[in-house]
This record gives C-alpha cells, structure tokens and sequence, in this order.
C-alpha cells in the first residue's frame, strides 16, 4: 500500500498528494486571467476534501488575479495542519513571465511580500527557484540561498528547498543549511531523486502530469488506467507515487471537476509489475 504522508523535515507531517496553485489564475503563463471566485471555489473543496499541501509563488499570477490573494481569501483563518509551499527567486520580464531572477539582496523583499499576500507571521516552506526559464545547472546558488538561511534563522521561514536544481546546486545549498525539499520539472532525474531517497529530502516534481514540453506516456498509462478502472491523468498520479515514497505529487487546476478526480487517485494502488510495466 502506497504511503500517503511524507514529513518534511522531520517534523511536519504533508500529504503526499497535494494542489499545485499555478493554474488558479490562469490556464498557463501566457493565457488569459480566470474568474478569481472560480479559484475561491477550487481551494475551498482543496480543503474539504483533506488536501493540506498547497504549492504556490507570488509569481502565479495573470493582472489583478492573484494565487496567494485566492488562497488567502478562499482558506484564511487557515485550517490545522495546513502546509503552504512558496517559492521566491524569479522576477518578471517580457509579457510579464517570470524570466527573471531576483539578487540576494531582493529575496528578502519576496518573503515579505508572499508573507504579506497570504497574511502569514510565518512560511512552512520556501523553494529558492533558480535559473529563470531555464533548465536547472551551471550558476551559483550559495549566496541566495545563504540569505534564505537566515530568514529562516529569524523565524521568517520553517522549511527550506530549492528548485530547477541539480546535484551540484543541491549541493552547495545542504552545506549552508537544511534542505526539506527538492522541486524540478519532472524528468527520468533517478539520480537527483535517488539523493532525495538518501537524505529523506521530499522530491517534488512540477509538470508531472505533463505540460511544460514533456507529454504523458498515454499509450501505456491508459493500459494502467484501464486495469485499475481510472482516468489517464489518475493512472498518472498514482504511478508517481508509487515510484518512490518521497516523491511528493502537486497536480494543479483550476476545474473542481479535474479536482475531484485528481485527489481521486489517492485511493489506487500499484503493484511492482504495474511499475515495470512503465518502466518499458
């Protein structure tokens, strides 16, 4: 039986199957705005429905609709136990993507600000996002994750991650201060996630149910799918899961229909050979 918490750090209990925000505002980062009560009603039943890990960014917005103002206004007083992941680095550049990065000296402003948005004294965890658009690799995190280190110090921060980084990166941040989170684009990156493993760091793949350039295997997920009697994106869900306990899943929407059946998948179980399958 797949096990559905994972402690982060240590000392916060997180399910593994949690609600990324992105999609709250809008359908991609180059779409439209949605109706903000939309939103409002999403989060809501993320909350009835016993979903107490919330990704977001103070980047995840499309004009005057905002994920943390939504989060805020849908969940605040917030309930027990709930976990909310943001992430601080990028900043805006041409049609407003957040292509960006910020200096050290401006990430303080960037805690402040989503401390501010989602009416917090205190964050449960903070990605360090590097490398704008791009890929993870090749630049030096040590002095934006140091100042990061120190908010947490303050009290500002509970958790620290960092994202869109490889093992080098990862690296460098663990010899300044503790690391509860790895979060990258979601790869065949067995190496970094058998890191993850070893150090009982959560992995937490963005785009996992693809998006972001990288399709689903439809073919043979479907085949899964239709095994277990579930959706394509269920399947999905379900087989992240699976692959390892520290992975951390954060399928995002903004549909309550998608909702539903994205939470759904919490209730499958895969076998060994339902992985190999998979695997090819």
């Amino acid at each position: 039986m797949t096990i559905t918490t994972f402690s982060l750090g240590g000392n916060l209990t997180i399910d593994r199957l949690g609600f990324g925000a992105m999609r709250l505002a809008m359908s991609t980062f180059d779409g439209p705005a949605r109706a903000p009560e939309n939103g409002v009603a999403v989060l809501r039943r993320v909350a009835e429905l016993g979903v107490n890990h919330i990704d977001t960014a103070g980047f995840y917005n499309r004009g005057a609709v905002r994920a943390n103002e939504l989060i805020r206004t849908a969940l605040s007083p917030y309930p027990d136990g709930l976990v909310i992941a943001t992430k601080v680095g990028p900043l805006p550049g041409p049609n407003d993507l957040p292509s960006g990065q910020a200096a050290p000296d401006q990430l303080r402003g960037l805690v402040e600000a989503d401390l501010r948005a989602l009416g917090l004294d205190r964050l449960d965890l903070v990605y360090l996002r590097v490398g704008g658009m791009s890929g993870p690799g090749g630049e030096s995190i040590a002095e934006r994750f140091a100042v990061l280190d120190g908010l947490r110090q303050e009290g500002l921060i509970r958790h620290l991650g960092v994202s869109n980084v490889d093992s080098a990166q990862l690296a460098e941040a663990r010899a300044i201060g503790p690391v509860t989170a790895v979060q990258n684009q979601y790869a065949d990156d067995m190496g970094l996630l058998a890191e993850c493993e070893r150090a009982g760091i959560a992995y937490v793949p963005f785009f996992p149910l693809g998006g972001g350039g990288r399709p689903l295997d439809t073919e043979r997920l479907g085949k899964l799918a239709a095994r277990l009697g579930a959706t394509t994106p269920q399947a999905a869900i379900a087989a992240l899961l699976a692959t390892s306990p520290v992975i951390l899943a954060i399928p995002g929407t903004g549909s309550l229909d998608h909702l539903e059946e994205n939470v759904a998948a919490r209730e499958l179980t895969l076998g060994e050979e339902d992985l190999a399958a998979l695997r090819g």
